[in-house]
């Protein structure tokens, strides 16, 4: 099952490639990497699975709002201390 969800997430994410755009490329790869760091922290704290998924939206949420600072020609990147700084965009 697992392999099969994995494949069919796969061919999905290629087939729409060509259908998006450059900002809302950035929003999307914005909310899996929020979601994914969302994930991880829960699981990390040992969360319950209740939490496991309120934090992933979270942090996906959190994500494509940061990436979406690119609309005033700045975009938002990672110091790598859990902060952010906007520049403009490269």
């Amino acid at each position: 099952m697992r392999k099969t969800l994995m494949t069919t997430a796969l061919a999905a994410g290629l087939a729409l490639t060509g259908c998006v755009t450059a900002e809302q490329e950035r929003q999307v790869s914005g909310a899996v990497i929020g979601g994914g760091l969302g994930l991880i922290t829960a699981k990390v704290l040992g969360a319950d699975n209740d939490w496991v998924v309120v934090s992933t939206l979270a942090g996906a949420a959190a994500g494509a709002l940061v990436a979406r600072n690119t609309a005033t020609g700045q975009c938002a990147y990672a110091r790598g201390d859990g902060t952010y700084y906007n520049a403009p965009c490269r």
